[in-house]
């Protein structure tokens, strides 16, 4: 399989699918392919990269038991622990990240689902941010709903978060007190909604290829708008503290042949940029035109003012 030949044909409106042979992806020389993911995004998304931030709206204590995760009761970590955040709060923090430059943000629980009297006061505040700031809001609250999704919509809030996390085949390694296809049911639901749809997973959790390749296959058939690509960072008290961290050239080789899968949606480097050289500038030359930033968040690696210098040296507008 000649990379530039195949991107080509991509830009000229071909689309992998499962009847395509893709093994190559795991073995063809990384260079040539990163090279010809980023002839993709420059065709598809130009030189604009997405920054969106994220606050963590409830903390602790969920009842899922993915062994990725710090915030699950079945994991014996120090996670921080807290209710629902005050409206006050996540205002003050939304238009901080809005004078920052962030396009978008978002208010993330911990949980199976955000309901009751929490899920008003979320509802509120989006309210009251859609009325006093610009920045476009988004939200990751579990398995809502479509009508908690359609009122979120009402409430100003154009796009939803939910992590498939890997593949059909691997999803049992990883969480069982929920299935995939409770996962990919949401997804849909978030598209019926007509909110923007932004899910992705996590590399690293014992995952071959093969899965990953799976993953970015279920994301394309979906339609996703967005992709964000956590490498993991293993947390002590995890099922997953001792699996080895990722190389940046695993990193880079999955960012560009999510790319090539995912011609058009934001490929957004999210956890784990702490793995990569100079803050992922090789990975936003392999496909990558989005992330996750924030001067709050400790497993991205990086803050808005490091990503704007980044950006800029890149000759990429944000």
């Amino acid at each position: 399989m000649k990379i530039e030949e195949l991107a080509n044909e991509i830009i000229d409106g071909r689309r992998l699918n499962r009847s395509d042979n893709l093994f190559f992806f795991e073995t063809c020389n990384l260079d040539e392919l990163c090279n010809g993911a980023d002839k993709i995004r420059k065709h598809f998304c130009g030189e604009h990269v997405d920054l969106c931030s994220i606050i963590s709206g409830r903390s602790g204590k969920c009842s899922e038991n993915c062994k990725f995760c710090a915030q699950s009761v079945f994991n014996h970590t120090n996670c921080e622990v807290h209710d629902f955040l005050s409206k006050e709060e996540i205002i003050k923090a939304a238009k901080e990240n809005e004078a920052e430059g962030i396009h978008r943000f978002a208010i993330v629980t911990a949980g199976k689902a955000l309901s009751g009297q929490e899920f008003q006061i979320a509802l509120e505040t989006y309210r009251e941010l859609n009325k006093s700031s610009k920045i476009s809001l988004c939200a990751s609250m579990g398995f809502l709903s479509l009508e908690q999704l359609m009122a979120l919509k009402e409430a100003g809030v154009t796009s939803y978060h939910h992590n498939i996390e890997t593949s059909r085949r691997n999803f049992p390694n990883i969480c069982t007190t929920h299935t995939y296809d409770m996962k990919i049911a949401t997804l849909k639901l978030v598209k019926q909604a007509g909110l923007y749809v932004c899910s992705g997973g996590i590399i690293g959790m014992g995952e071959t290829f093969e899965d990953r390749i799976d993953m970015a296959l279920s994301l394309s058939e979906v339609g996703v708008d967005s992709i964000p690509i956590n490498s993991l960072m293993p947390i002590p008290g995890t099922p997953f503290e001792s699996l080895p961290e990722l190389s940046e050239d695993e990193i880079l080789r999955t960012v560009a042949m999510f790319r090539f899968i995912n011609p058009k949606a934001y490929i957004r480097l999210a956890a784990g940029r702490l793995l990569l050289s100079d803050s992922g500038e090789k990975a936003f030359n392999s496909g990558a035109n989005a992330t996750i930033t924030g001067n709050m968040l400790t497993t991205c690696g990086t803050t808005i003012e490091n990503d704007k210098k980044l950006l800029k040296k890149l000759g990429r507008t944000i």
